[in-house]
């Protein structure tokens, strides 16, 4: 099938193409997941891959490129490939540690983007074969449509976060933890779920109020920054420095659902970018 030109048509289009190669990879994560699955460190030991992180990359890949010859991949582990003009940012396993442990909080990340613009993104549960999806005109859950109500009293909300992470405690020192400590005196629950895609499908779906990242990658948030967005949510990108990027590309973010105040943890989030803005910290 010929790539749409029209915008709607393009973005439905790149949505299906991303649904089926998400969905393709299912069976082999599933019959992977609690198999015993050797993890490897990257860059640190907070930081794991498995070889089914490298599989389900290089068969998402194959089928983006058959499906749309005119496209470019950004992934996780295999970086950038092709030169087409439909950019794909793909995450294959997003909470690789919860996988590897037999936590089944993970999910497969697609997003697709033209001009810097994101069009379309899915994220998949494969245990719980959740299939959250978004485009020009909406998102959607299984086929439903996405349309979460949000708890407007701060402190009934609930909260997902990974902040702070090992490489934050390094970086903020004990204002990070005295930053974890207002969360969760603040908000009625404060989980660790270690996958921030889905991490903001649930705040997309109602599941979660607040979710917030640090020093995330593209990869890591451009599928949910669309999921949020057309369900209705809030998503507000921030930067160390003052260049202009597309919102998938800043490094720290807070997203909320409808009608959910959130002031405690914008106040955090702000403070803490501010604070390593002025220390020179650039990302």
């Amino acid at each position: 099938m010929d790539t749409p030109e029209h915008p709607l048509e393009l973005a439905e289009h790149l949505r299906g193409i991303a649904e089926d190669a998400a969905r393709g990879v299912g069976p082999l994560l599933r019959g992977a997941f609690r198999s015993g699955a050797e993890a490897r460190q990257k860059a640190n030991a907070h930081d794991l891959v498995t070889a089914f992180d490298q599989a389900s990359e290089k068969a998402i890949s194959a089928h983006i490129f058959a499906a749309c010859p005119d496209s470019r991949i950004l992934g996780e582990e295999g970086g950038h490939q092709g030169t087409g003009r439909i950019e794909w940012i793909v995450d294959p396993i997003d909470g690789t540690s919860n996988f590897a442990h037999g936590v089944a909080f993970f999910c497969v990340s697609i997003a697709a983007a033209l001009d810097g613009e994101l069009l379309a993104g899915v994220v998949y549960d494969p245990v719980a074969e959740l299939m959250f999806t978004a485009n020009a005109e909406g998102a959607w859950l299984n086929g439903d449509r996405l349309e979460p109500s949000g708890t407007p009293e701060e402190t009934a909300s609930s909260l997902m976060t990974d902040y702070p992470s090992a490489e934050a405690l390094e970086l903020d020192g004990p204002a990070a933890l005295e930053a974890f400590g207002t969360l969760v005196t603040r908000y009625a629950t404060v989980r660790r779920t270690v996958s921030g895609a889905l991490g903001l499908a649930h705040v997309a779906a109602g599941w979660t109020d607040i979710t917030l990242g640090f020093d995330t990658n593209p990869w890591d948030v451009a599928a949910g920054v669309l999921l949020v967005r057309r369900s209705g949510g809030s998503y507000l990108p921030y930067r160390y420095d003052d260049e202009v990027r597309p919102v998938h590309e800043a490094p720290v973010y807070l997203a909320t659902g409808p009608r959910t105040s959130a002031g405690t943890a914008v106040a955090i989030v702000e403070e803490r970018v501010a604070a390593r803005r002025a220390k020179g910290h650039r990302r």
